[in-house]
């Protein structure tokens, strides 16, 4: 399959501009998923040389305090039988609460005001006569996400190259410097590749201090993330990449601009999955050590019907 260039996007006059929509079908679920073919994920698996496996999931308890006014998970032990054996369940579990996929329900393409593919807002709110399961977190899972992985580790790229950065003040990551990165780890990127971006944002959280409580009590915090413009999204498509995650609260810089954002483009545009609070740091850690940056990645979500997002249960193995 050919694929078009973003500045050939859209496909169509009827559909909005730099959209994706119809790429892969006008009844596609699956958006740049649709990269990860049976060919590019048994290439994937000639990663695999040492069986070294880094699981990607952050504590279900992170962070707490939570952000955007999300509930804190609870969780409940209960004893059956004087003890022979035990359940447990959770109360105000929130799929986006800690690592997550946002699924091709969350954003729209906000200057369009439909999601991926034309679906509109009631097509997934709850009690609607068009109500459907468009777009659910269901048909990926039935596929899974599974392919080659490759981290960039701008955070300890910056400890050498910009050592003002923060992680916790609003830092436009540009392409430029990405590439960057790229150039210091000496990887490449391939079509179909799943792009795990570090930061340093859960590290620099599990520290604490005096500023994550002002942090989880702003409306939108102040985070690193890519920029939000044309290039962004040029490179990001023009890549061919599957999906995006990152170990920071969004994948774009915080606060965003709802009307050109990357939630909006690669989400709603794209059908680009986003991956937030990734926990990367022993991946990136032992990456450090013997500059290995691709992976076997493999994410299996939650098998909910018209589900919007999910735990990403996320491995990688080198």
């Amino acid at each position: 399959m050919t694929l078009p260039t973003y500045d050939q996007l859209p496909i169509n006059p009827k559909y909005p501009k730099g959209t994706a929509w119809g790429v892969w079908g006008e009844d596609d679920n699956l958006g740049t998923l649709n990269h990860l073919t049976a060919e590019r994920v048994a290439n994937a698996a000639k990663c695999i040389k040492t069986g070294k496996r880094f699981p990607l999931n952050w504590c279900l308890e992170f962070p707490n305090p939570t952000f955007f006014k999300r509930e804190t998970l609870e969780h409940h032990i209960k004893e059956l039988h004087g003890g022979v054996y035990f359940d447990d369940y959770y109360d105000n579990f929130n799929t986006q609460t800690s690592s997550q996929w946002d699924g091709l329900r969350h954003f729209s393409h906000t200057p369009a005001k439909k999601f991926y593919n034309g679906i509109t807002p009631d097509n997934i709110r709850q009690g609607t006569p068009t109500t459907n399961d468009r777009l659910g977190i269901q048909y990926v899972a039935e596929v899974g996400i599974v392919g080659r992985a490759v981290l960039l580790d701008y955070g300890r790229w910056a400890e050498v190259h910009n050592p003002s950065f923060d992680p916790f003040d609003r830092y436009e990551i540009t392409m430029d410097e990405l590439e960057k990165v790229i150039k210091y780890q000496n990887v490449t990127i391939e079509i179909g590749d799943i792009l795990l971006l570090r930061t340093g944002w859960t590290a620099r959280f599990e520290k604490g201090g005096p500023d994550i409580k002002g942090l989880s009590e702003a409306d939108f915090p102040d985070c690193a993330g890519v920029k939000a413009c044309e290039e962004t999204y040029r490179w990001f498509w023009d890549h061919h990449i599957a999906a995006v995650a990152t170990d920071a609260i969004p994948v774009e810089a915080l606060p965003l601009n709802m009307d050109d954002c990357c939630h909006s483009v690669f989400i709603g545009g794209f059908g680009m999955m986003l991956g937030e609070l990734f926990y990367l740091e022993k991946l990136a850690a032992d990456s450090f050590e013997d500059k290995v940056y691709e992976y076997f990645f493999s994410s299996a979500p939650l098998n909910k019907k018209g589900g919007i997002a999910s735990p990403p249960n996320a491995i990688c193995i080198k």
